[in-house]
């Protein structure tokens, strides 16, 4: 058995396991992820990440789902793994830039006493092609596309922000058994990569409110990826204007997104729940 010492951390209820790997690596993250994330048996959360070295940034983050699949990025999670760096006097800056599979990403960081209170972070532009995104439909946008899912048809628009995600509008995303129709979706066969599905509800031109079946995780508290394609797909839909901060109501608390042609912002709170040690 080896003790293995890590941090409990949320982004409005996205709740993560964070080892730091910046003076060693760990194997086998895949299985580690599923046997530390059970909710009964091991210590609970969404996934793991890891928060290692980097030779073209300040760190670099790893995360994994539930399911042991890598993620390619991971909107609350990097916004906490900038709070580890920052509150643990490991990178002290306003700015810190983080690799991920998905490119670098610039934070900016608002502290209070020492202490990371919220970050804003640059994702980068929204990807819009659907060979990029991944979706196995034709045309140069997809954009309130028809999809049946379970005998019923759905208007989904694709943004891949670093991950691929499907979101569609509806009136009562609380209404919605995801339980039984997030893994159709999820496992749909346009979908070469599976999919991030968005349940979201248009309020007025900036408020959103949503509910989120992430692939690998099942429904989540908040997704930040998924809150920034929300805002890219009310955008492209008409609901939204460009360059206007969103506020997405999460189950798990609120984000605030900025959508431009260059870039999607997202800011957001970050919260360490409780550091401990355990033994595999």
């Amino acid at each position: 058995m080896t003790k293995l010492k890590f941090t409990k951390m949320h982004g409005c209820g996205n709740d993560y396991i964070y080892i730091n790997c910046l003076e060693g690596e760990i194997e086998n993250p895949e299985n580690l992820a599923i046997s530390l994330s059970d909710r009964h048996f091991g210590i609970g959360g969404d996934g793991l990440v890891l928060i290692c070295k980097s030779d073209i940034a300040d760190a670099k983050m790893r995360m994994f789902n539930m399911d042991g699949s890598e993620g390619k990025m991971c909107g609350n999670a990097i916004r906490c793994v900038a709070k580890y760096l920052y509150d643990n006097d490991i990178c002290k800056k306003s700015e810190i830039r983080i690799e991920t599979l998905s490119g670098i990403k610039t934070l900016q960081i608002d502290a209070d006493n020492g202490r990371v209170a919220s970050v804003k972070v640059d994702m980068g532009k929204a990807e819009l092609c659907p060979s990029k995104i991944p979706v196995a439909l034709p045309g140069d946008r997809i954009i309130n596309a028809p999809l049946t899912v379970l005998g019923i048809t759905y208007g989904i628009t694709c943004v891949s922000m670093g991950n691929p995600h499907a979101v569609v509008f509806c009136e009562d995303p609380d209404g919605l058994d995801l339980e039984k129709i997030g893994p159709c979706f999820e496992h749909h066969e346009i979908f070469p990569e599976r999919v991030n599905t968005e349940f979201v509800q248009i309020l007025d031109k900036n408020t959103l409110k949503m509910r989120v079946w992430e692939r690998g995780s099942g429904e989540t508290l908040a997704c930040g990826t998924g809150a920034c394609a929300s805002v890219v797909a009310a955008t492209l839909n008409g609901y939204c204007e460009k360059g206007q901060d969103v506020r997405v109501i999460l189950k798990g608390g609120d984000l605030t997104i900025n959508y431009t042609d260059e870039r999607v912002l997202m800011t957001g709170g970050c919260v360490k729940v409780f550091e401990g040690v355990i033994e595999v």
